[in-house]
């Protein structure tokens, strides 16, 4: 049964951007492959609708974090795509990898045993990824454990590798310095490792120039139109645009407060309209009395949140929108809490995160609607 209409919010999906976002990433790199990271759901996206899109338009590597999601993902796009666990297989699961076309990354001379050892009962060689720790210490090999296998060349007997990677952790700040310490870090230890396809630049370090390309990158967020470097114009198109519903309008009387912990208190008669979601939905209760929302109807005039943020409401001050002569919206009415006018990062910002968390943390309740305005 369609329901939608009964949902507090509402979050539109752009696929055609998001298209659009990988066709230029690939422009950028080239030579080098594009993959995309689709883990987490697609960064609360919708792995369904985003990996089928992100395949239509030329991708045929994707990263998941967990054996689970690249089995899910398996499902949605060809068998001529691969597919890599970035977590590698978790113990006693790694025949589940090969029942299920996907490539681990292995991270520690355990996973590379477990994968060895089932490559000798399979009595073939299996392709699987080698991840190194070049500096932030997360995931990957040791510079030891790096050593151990190139010095015991069996160790990696029956492991056809098929990428030796690392991750950047501040490449969204290009001048750190650790930055070019992991890239000396990343390539010293691959030439130690089988020849090999590499990989370091997930979408910040796409933007550190094509050095750091090599023959594959993996973004994720820059996909979704989070801005890959910090303090600069963002290049991607933002894709994603949340919506919530007018429950009621109320005119609050001078001295009264509103919400929870009674947070605001109106210094004269005050105009609220109160939105059908909160931080039950993933809108983050940290944007009371900082946050703002727009009327879709006056998207230049700033409203905003007041009091508390509830699990499944917030408050808005329509003052501003008054003082224009404007009928006050009805029951039903779109605000806009992230959209054309207010991005992503901005509310991020006001909430003390970062839009890899916000993205992420939007929850299911939203009536989600996926769009490509280039198929009408």
């Amino acid at each position: 049964m369609e329901r939608n209409g009964w949902e507090g919010g509402r979050l539109l999906i752009n696929l055609a951007a998001i298209a659009e976002n990988y066709a230029r990433l690939c422009a950028r790199v080239s030579p080098a492959e594009c993959g995309a990271a689709v883990k987490a759901n697609a960064y609360g996206l919708g792995l369904k609708e985003v990996s089928q899109t992100l395949y239509e338009a030329g991708c045929r590597t994707f990263f998941v974090a967990h054996l689970a999601e690249g089995v899910d993902l398996r499902r949605l796009v060809g068998e001529d795509s691969r597919i890599f666990v970035l977590h590698g297989p978790p113990p006693g699961t790694a025949d589940a990898c090969l029942t299920h076309t996907l490539l681990p990354v292995l991270n520690s001379l355990h996973q590379v045993q477990e994968w060895q050892a089932l490559a000798h009962i399979q009595g073939r060689a299996l392709a699987a990824a080698l991840q190194v720790d070049s500096g932030m210490s997360r995931f990957g090999l040791t510079e030891t454990e790096v050593d151990y296998l190139a010095t015991h060349p069996q160790s990696l007997t029956g492991i056809e590798v098929a990428l030796v990677m690392s991750h950047l952790g501040c490449a969204d700040t290009p001048d750190h310095p650790l930055n070019r310490h992991q890239f000396s870090t990343f390539t010293k230890l691959k030439q130690r490792l089988p020849a090999a396809p590499a990989s370091l630049a997930a979408s910040s370090g796409i933007f550190l120039g094509p050095e750091w390309h090599f023959d594959l990158v993996r973004p994720g967020a820059a996909l979704y139109g989070i801005p890959p470097t910090a303090g600069q114009p963002n290049p991607m198109h933002p894709t994603i645009r949340l919506q919530a519903r007018v429950i009621q309008t109320r005119m609050v009387p001078a001295g009264a407060s509103v919400g929870y912990r009674a947070a605001f208190t109106a210094q004269q008669p005050t105009p609220v309209a109160l939105l059908g979601i909160g931080y039950g939905d993933g809108f983050p209760r940290r944007l009371g009395q900082k946050g703002f929302v727009v009327c879709t109807d006056w998207p230049d005039i700033k409203l905003p949140i007041i009091g508390r943020i509830s699990m499944d409401s917030l408050a808005v001050d329509l003052t501003p929108l008054a003082a224009t002569g404007a009928a006050l919206p009805q029951p039903g009415a779109m605000f806009d809490l992230i959209g054309p006018h207010i991005p992503l990062d901005e509310v991020a910002c006001l909430a003390d995160t970062i839009s890899y968390e916000l993205l992420t943390d939007l929850g299911a309740r939203y009536h989600r609607l996926h769009y490509d305005p280039r198929k009408g």
